[in-house]
């Protein structure tokens, strides 16, 4: 791919191709009592482009991303993710679609334009266009309501994300806030 074209072609996420990390994460989860717990995490994120991606009259440019988080000092990974950042110029739609290892997929969706330089893309459980699905376990216990994370391009190094996952956990009256968020910054194009 032309690297002249990645702005027309991959629109608001051409700037986030590359391999990012951050080490200033803040995850406020649920503890294993199904409290609450505060971790800080590094992370390392890396997005390729696979080139277009078409469906009949769709046309789609899309990143490809794996991601990795780690507790400050630990050297085992808490939480991994895989899956596929979209936009279609057309529309203006951006999609993020991925896969946790615990057994749960989101496909989030927003509109932006090429030259936005910060979206929001959501998710719904029960949803069949931008929804969640998960295993028996985490539906039953910590089922998951709904997604929301909010990009912001700082420089043409430099993002932040601030994501909220909206939980329903067993045994608790209410919905619990899973919020993670992170300023990442390129260490490689």
């Amino acid at each position: 791919m032309n690297p002249e074209n990645f702005r027309e072609l991959l629109g608001p996420l051409t700037t986030l191709m590359g391999t990012w990390e951050g080490d200033k994460g803040d995850d406020i989860a649920p503890s294993d009592d199904r409290g609450t717990e505060n971790n800080k995490f590094r992370e390392r994120l890396v997005l390729e482009s696979i080139g277009p991606v078409q469906n009949h009259e769709q046309n789609l440019h899309v990143l490809r991303y794996s991601t990795k988080a780690w507790r400050i000092g630990e050297e085992n990974t808490f939480h991994e993710e895989v899956g596929y950042w979209s936009w279609e110029p057309e529309t203006r739609l951006v999609m993020r679609s991925f896969l946790i290892p615990r057994g749960i997929s989101v496909i989030a969706g927003g509109f932006a334009d090429k030259d936005t330089r910060e979206f929001t893309l959501k998710s719904e459980s029960g949803s069949t266009i931008f929804g969640i699905c998960a295993n028996p376990f985490l539906d039953r216990e910590f089922k998951t309501l709904s997604y929301e994370v909010k990009i912001t391009l700082i420089d043409a190094d430099t993002f932040s994300y601030d994501e909220v996952t909206v939980l329903q956990i067993a045994g608790r009256k209410e919905p619990f806030q899973h919020r993670d968020r992170n300023v990442l910054r390129r260490v490689k194009s």
